[in-house]
């Protein structure tokens, strides 16, 4: 079974849209018509059906399923807890959470979490063994935290490949950097933290300001 695979693959119904904000009804009439407009004018995104809409080839990568329990006065609540991340292969990129009773559903709300999150990728040539000039790394060395966990990804020469663990390896190939060094310490079973750390270095590279 495929780890990442593309939005529109996923099974699932899905409802007529029916924008809810302003900067959704005007994707919706097509006067917003690219994500790059949208982070240029710096409007916030609180809809995922408008990434859905100016992004169609966006894929998805399940980070990691785990259960939560809380004990409560009725007994024992048990909810599943995905992070998903989603990016197009190319520049963009976003991670995200979704906690509810069904599997189904959580990595669902993780998608839509991540889609709110997404971020554009800063593309360039910064490893001194190359200055091919192309976008297939990134400019300069960034360091992302997540939690414990601490990634530092370091620019590649051309056709070097990412050099990382099964999992951030996934995360990076969502971002459309093809040849990279990654460095981690911390808690790195802590996979959720793992993809946090490479939001955060990614969002470094791009000099954004994003909560998370």
């Amino acid at each position: 079974m495929r780890q990442i695979r593309s939005i529109s693959e996923q099974r699932r119904e899905e409802a007529v849209w029916v924008p809810r904000t302003r900067l959704g009804l005007s994707v919706s009439n097509s006067k917003v018509t690219s994500l790059d407009e949208i982070f240029r004018n710096g409007w916030k995104i609180k809809e995922p059906e408008i990434v859905r809409t100016l992004s169609p080839d966006l894929k998805s990568y399940t980070v990691h399923v785990g259960i939560v329990q809380k004990q409560t006065d009725a007994g024992e609540l048990t909810k599943f807890r995905a992070v998903v991340a989603v990016g197009d292969e190319t520049r963009w990129f976003g991670v995200g959470s979704g906690k509810t009773k069904q599997l189904r559903d959580a990595v669902d709300k993780g998608t839509n979490d991540a889609m709110l999150n997404i971020i554009p990728v800063r593309l360039g040539c910064g490893s001194w063994e190359c200055r091919c000039g192309t976008n297939h790394s990134i400019p300069y060395k960034t360091l992302g935290k997540g939690g414990s966990v601490r990634v530092e990804i370091i620019p590649g020469p051309r056709g070097l490949g990412l050099v990382a663990g099964e999992s951030i390896r996934n995360l990076l190939s969502l971002t459309g950097i093809k040849d990279a060094w990654t460095r981690t310490t911390g808690s790195t079973s802590t996979v959720a933290s793992v993809a946090n750390a490479v939001y955060d270095a990614i969002r470094k590279v791009h000099g954004m300001s994003v909560p998370r």
